[in-house]
């Protein structure tokens, strides 16, 4: 069997189990089948929310989980738990493919990052601007982050459909964005949407981040220690007014990005491993089990904790919780009247004309400006729609609105995510059909 870059994995002796597990491995290791999934959940989600089970599915996710310590008791709905516990987890990952973009991809090197960067900064502003423009004055102008945001999963997802048409320096350029994009999000939420900071826990959550940085400075590399330390960062975000998410963000953002072993050190490593399990007292060896662990240690340490994190946590993010967060979230009555409600209306506006406006307007000034350049085989109209793409806000734009709003104004919020993210979808892949030739290899 090979990776996807085409070269063989060690794989154990087969078993007939794995001839049932492996056609699912592969499944949650496709990137944009995610999207698929994710797409699903919201279908459910949409479709409970306007029948007649409507009144329990949403009573569903108000039902009060927690747990009480002596004198520490901890209950939150279900709903919060999602949004923030298991989104932290979320989070976490975003931080893992932050830190990789800044130290090991395109953000490493500021003349590569400049286009994708520059884009992403109009592709938030001008949305925001358009939803204050809409909303000022009102209080459902707290929204003004909600249309900012672009969900990767789905953006991945419609450059997977059109497959070979979409040029590499294009899907680079709208990856490199989206997570460009995530900083700002993750920034909007850190600055506008905390609320009653309080010093305690912040003392406490800027210790336990410390106390991370001292132990890797230190060589400790146990997980259990790290996840014992990030929980409790995490509890102290909780309590201290400033969203819990960006604990994980923060955590994500601590992870080394480089391995301890080299890999010449780690060939060494495994002559000699050999040599002891090829010699002739291995079979009455004692102490097996300890070389054992060693060895798995060694080639553990090849690779990096983000890389190892991020493939351990990637499938379980895309395939597990951020379906979960959109049968919790995307569930709202569809109502006519609602997609003219005038927030709605905001969002709309801020998603399907303010990201590609803001992309190609920013695009444009830095070209012209000469602190950019386009991709290779990247005209104006590709990088149109790959910015119209970029209006598919949902999952950070949910999760937004979620902080911002409540009640009606919420559900309006909702209702406008979902339509303007559907729009720009069809309109994105629309126009990219229409500017991309199809590669001569893939006419047939």
């Amino acid at each position: 069997m090979r990776d996807q870059d085409g070269s063989t994995l060690l794989r154990l002796p087969e078993e007939p189990i794995d001839r049932l597990i492996e056609p699912f491995e592969r499944f949650m290791h496709v990137e944009a089948a995610a999207g698929g999934v994710l797409l699903a959940c919201t279908v459910i989600a949409l479709v409970l929310a306007n029948s007649p089970f409507s009144a329990s599915y949403l009573h569903l996710w108000e039902t009060e989980i927690g747990f009480h310590i002596g004198s520490l008791r901890v209950s939150h709905s279900l709903h919060h738990w999602i949004n923030d516990g298991l989104m932290a987890l979320f989070f976490f990952v975003v931080g893992l493919e932050v830190k990789r973009e800044l130290v090991l991809g395109e953000l490493r090197d500021p003349r590569r990052a400049a286009l994708p960067v520059i884009a992403a900064i109009g592709g938030m502003l001008v949305p925001a601007a358009i939803y204050l423009a809409l909303r000022s004055g009102t209080p459902s102008q707290r929204g003004w982050g909600i249309p900012m945001a672009t969900d990767i999963a789905f953006v991945v997802g419609c450059m997977a459909v059109l497959g070979p048409r979409i040029p590499h320096g294009l899907r680079i350029m709208v990856l490199t964005l989206a997570i460009a994009d995530d900083i700002g999000a993750i920034l909007v939420i850190a600055l506008a949407y905390s609320t009653g900071i309080r010093l305690v826990p912040l003392l406490v959550e800027a210790g336990g981040l410390g106390l991370i940085v001292l132990l890797a400075r230190l060589g400790v590399r146990s997980f259990g220690i790290y996840t014992l330390i990030g929980l409790v960062v995490w509890f102290a975000f909780q309590e201290s007014g400033v969203h819990a998410t960006i604990a994980g963000v923060l955590l994500g953002l601590l992870t080394p990005a480089r391995p301890h072993l080299s890999r010449s050190a780690f060939a060494g490593l495994v002559a000699r491993a050999t040599e002891v399990m090829l010699g002739e007292g291995w079979a009455h060896a004692r102490n097996r089990s300890t070389s054992v662990r060693a060895f798995r240690r060694i080639t553990r340490e090849t690779v990096s904790p983000l890389e190892y994190l991020e493939s351990l946590l990637h499938p379980w993010v895309g395939f597990a919780i951020m379906p979960i967060f959109a049968l919790a979230n995307a569930g709202v009555p569809l109502r006519v009247a609602a997609f003219g409600d005038p927030i709605a209306v905001a969002v709309w506006a801020g998603l399907v004309f303010g990201k590609p406006i803001g992309i190609a307007l920013f695009s444009w000034i830095a070209v012209r400006a000469g602190l950019a350049r386009l991709p290779e085989g990247v005209g104006w109209p590709a990088l149109i729609g790959g910015g119209t793409l970029a209006g598919i806000g949902f999952t950070m734009a949910l999760f937004v609105a979620g902080l911002a709003l409540d009640g009606p104004a919420l559900e309006a919020a909702k209702v406008g995510i979902l339509g303007a993210s559907a729009v720009a979808a069809a309109l994105g892949m629309a126009v990219l059909v229409r500017v991309l030739p199809v590669p001569s290899g893939a006419a047939g």
